[in-house]
């Protein structure tokens, strides 16, 4: 080696020393605390998988103090709770936090739910941990919904109204969350139940003497399937008797019946007078008929002359007795009108 070069390396290996001292002073500076946190911890996340993190641009503070809350409540590899899943899970989007403190609070509860299931159901825009919560402690929903005007109306087959509100308590189903209907699903078919268990009822004072019928009846047809929701109990929180249904349906068919009567009798009359329309037009067409025919009488007596089948003795006789039979006529038409004039005496 040239004597000249010494100084040059040297030079170069003390400036190496210095960057990968410093470089070891930066790690050590900003993951030293984070390291230590999961190393007294048990967490078994290194310095170097910190260092990977910051490349596969992973905040390490979120999974190591993910995975310490893990640790430290009993969750471990075998629950699926690794910290590359964590990573894998905060690069899709996750609220990895959010997700470990979801599963931590269904450990507790004794509830089963896995790290995967978790994962799936926040990545699903669902509020996991309201859904363990929810699966803890049930909620309440207003069937129909508070604030709403209008109550749940059914009619009893005897034609009374009855408006009901009902309080569904549900409990998360964790199995379903993913894909099931949420409780605009449930109120609905709640509403059906409530509304068909009226309807089957003889009378409405049979559903008021015993409102938990309806509750057993809307229950048994599991209302809650393809749903996000465990129905635990349903009950009637009020019932009022409304108008009389039947009744106005009885009255409104009774007015359509009248007025269905008074079109065909309408119809009818009005056959009636085309047919009387009809007789008169038959009426004027015999007249005619028959004026026609009285016409062919003085031609065939003028035939009869012509052909000396009848004589002039023949034709006066038979003038004096259609003299005599008019005069006959006359009489009793005048004999019939003095009557007639008589009579109010």
């Amino acid at each position: 080696m040239p004597p000249d070069l010494g100084p040059i390396i040297t030079v170069i290996v003390v400036v190496a020393v210095v960057l990968f001292g410093l470089l070891l002073l930066v790690i050590v500076t900003r993951y030293f605390r984070l390291w230590i946190q999961s190393k007294m911890t048990r967490a078994g996340i290194g310095i170097f998988d910190l260092l990977g993190m910051t490349f596969r641009k992973v905040d390490p503070k979120v999974i190591v103090l993910a995975k310490i809350m893990a640790v430290q409540a009993g969750l471990g590899d075998e629950d699926g709770v690794t910290s590359r899943a964590l990573e894998a899970h905060y690069l899709a989007g996750g609220n990895v936090r959010l997700v470990i403190r979801s599963i931590i609070a269904a450990h507790k509860a004794r509830l089963d739910l896995t790290f995967k299931q978790a994962a799936a159901i926040d990545l699903a825009g669902r509020d996991i941990l309201e859904a363990v919560q929810t699966s803890v402690y049930p909620k309440v929903i207003d069937c129909p919904p508070r604030g709403s005007p209008q109550a749940l109306s059914g009619v009893a087959k005897n034609g009374i109204e009855l408006k009901v509100r009902a309080r569904v308590t549900v409990r998360a189903n964790l199995n379903q969350i993913i894909g099931g209907a949420k409780e605009e699903t449930i109120i609905a078919r709640v509403g059906e139940g409530i509304v068909s268990a009226i309807g089957s009822a003889d009378a409405h004072s049979e559903v008021l003497a015993s409102p938990d019928r309806i509750s057993k009846k809307v229950l048994s047809r599991r209302l809650d399937s393809q749903t996000a929701f465990e129905i635990v109990s349903i009950d009637i929180a009020d019932i009022e008797v409304g108008a009389n249904i039947g009744a106005r349906l009885q009255a409104d068919q009774a007015e359509a019946d009248t007025r269905v009567a008074r079109a065909n009798a309408e119809g009818r009359r009005a056959m009636a007078m085309a047919q009387e329309q009809e007789n008169v037009a038959q009426i004027e067409e015999n007249r005619a008929k028959l004026v026609q025919a009285e016409a062919q009488v003085p031609l065939a007596i003028a035939e009869a002359f012509r052909d000396g089948v009848l004589g002039i003795l023949d034709y006066y006789k038979l003038r004096n007795i259609q003299a005599d039979t008019e005069m006959r006529g006359a009489i009793a038409h005048a004999g019939t009108a003095t009557s007639r004039g008589a009579a109010p005496q």
